[in-house]
């Protein structure tokens, strides 16, 4: 008998990556609760969408949630929301006491996302408990009205990102990205200049640019019990990323990786700040220096993180089994043997762009293997319509790769030998 609930906030490719992981460990069905339907989730028999317009934000959210503690107050078995973007997660904190009242809220509280859910903020934990991050400059409005924003302390190419990641989402222009990776100081002023007449009032982010290609980037995902004890971390070597505009920075091929000196350091990272649920960290490799350089966390499993179920660390079981004690923490990945690689695009795409490396022929043997899956493309929930929007969903990535990555993405790069 199933003694759970499970309610997923969102519709998007990470709603359909937690519902599958709970149909592959528990059989079942699961309810998603969103402001819209998107491709991902559609045609699915693992997940209903139930849509409630202007559920992203308050006072929609609050007002659905109010109503649905109403409903769930009295029902017979523990009802878990999980958060499936970081409009979700920030509402879950907002509203975690009484959200309490009828669920089951494994978020950290509000005064915490505060402080992790800006990138400053995370810069300045960072800087508290020791955690290497890029060197970085903030940008202010005032700083921009005043002409003092230009003077630029690191070598072009720099990255420059909103801190804000959700009220960037409100913001739009002609050239408008996720992240931007700047060639010389004209290219600069002309993009902060776009960035402040065009709405946005917080802080810009602008940093050191780490050298090299994707798959110097690590995504590691980690969970934290209750108690603020890590129960797992999976550590993911990038190896391509989407070159769209608008979702550069997404990963679109995971292989598995192991290090244990970088799980030892976020474990006592998040264990220190006394963190609760889903973590994923963006992280790059800085050959300069040799270290693991942190970009930002994310307060809930990210888009691509069905790389972690993939390779047997299913997503869904750590929320379920939170309460479960004396489990020894689980460091993934250790054995190569049980290695899978995980693809958001179709396998031609990431054999064509990748850059060559070491890590890329190693891809290439599990790819070759059959060890390899997506989180799309599940045959206990396949149909014809499912099938067809999904191949077509894949099949545009083609003319994504072809338009974007010559620009956004391979001339910041050095060419491997």
């Amino acid at each position: 008998m199933q003694q759970f609930t499970p309610i997923l906030l969102g519709s998007d490719i990470n709603v359909y990556g937690m519902a599958r992981s709970f149909h592959e460990a528990y059989g079942i069905k699961v309810q998603a609760w969103g402001a819209s339907t998107l491709a991902p989730t559609r045609y699915s028999k693992i997940v209903d969408i139930e849509v409630h317009p202007g559920f992203t934000e308050d006072p929609e959210f609050i007002k659905v949630m109010r109503e649905k503690i109403k409903e769930y107050k009295k029902h017979p078995e523990p009802v878990i929301l999980i958060s499936c973007g970081d409009g979700y997660s920030e509402l879950l904190a907002k509203h975690k006491q009484e959200l309490e009242e009828a669920f089951t809220v494994p978020y950290i509280d509000y005064a915490l996302l505060e402080k992790l859910i800006s990138k400053e903020g995370f810069y300045e934990v960072c800087e508290e408990y020791g955690l290497p991050y890029p060197k970085t400059k903030i940008i202010t409005m005032s700083a921009y009205k005043d002409g003092s924003y230009a003077d630029v302390p690191f070598p072009f190419p720099v990255a420059l990102k909103p801190e804000d990641p959700v009220s960037w989402l409100d913001v739009q222009f002609e050239g408008r990205k996720k992240a931007f990776v700047i060639k010389d100081l004209n290219e600069f002023k002309d993009i902060v200049g776009k960035i402040y007449t065009n709405g946005y009032k917080e802080d810009l982010i602008l940093q050191d640019f780490i050298p090299g290609d994707d798959s110097n980037m690590r995504v590691l995902n980690a969970y934290v019990d209750k108690n603020h004890q890590v129960k797992m971390m999976c550590l993911g070597h990038p190896l391509l990323e989407d070159p769209d505009p608008i979702a550069i920075g997404n990963y679109m091929v995971i292989a598995p990786d192991y290090d244990e000196k970088l799980y030892q350091t976020v474990q006592a990272f998040l264990e220190k700040i006394n963190y609760t649920g889903m973590a994923n960290f963006d992280i790059k490799y800085d050959v300069r220096d040799g270290q693991y350089k942190f970009f930002e966390i994310n307060l809930r499993q990210g888009r691509s993180s069905f790389y972690v179920t993939l390779n047997g660390y299913n997503l869904a079981k750590w929320y379920v089994e939170d309460s479960l004690k004396d489990q020894p923490v689980v460091y993934g990945n250790q054995d190569p043997a049980k290695h899978k690689l995980w693809l958001g695009v179709p396998d031609k795409i990431f054999e064509q762009y990748a850059v060559d490396s070491l890590a890329k022929k190693e891809a290439l043997a599990l790819l070759r293997a059959g060890k390899v899956g997506t989180t799309v493309f599940y045959k206990p929930d396949m149909n014809v319509k499912r099938w067809l929007l999904m191949t077509h969903m894949y099949h545009n990535y083609y003319k994504d790769y072809q338009k974007y990555f010559k620009v956004n993405k391979e001339q910041y790069f050095e060419k491997k030998k």
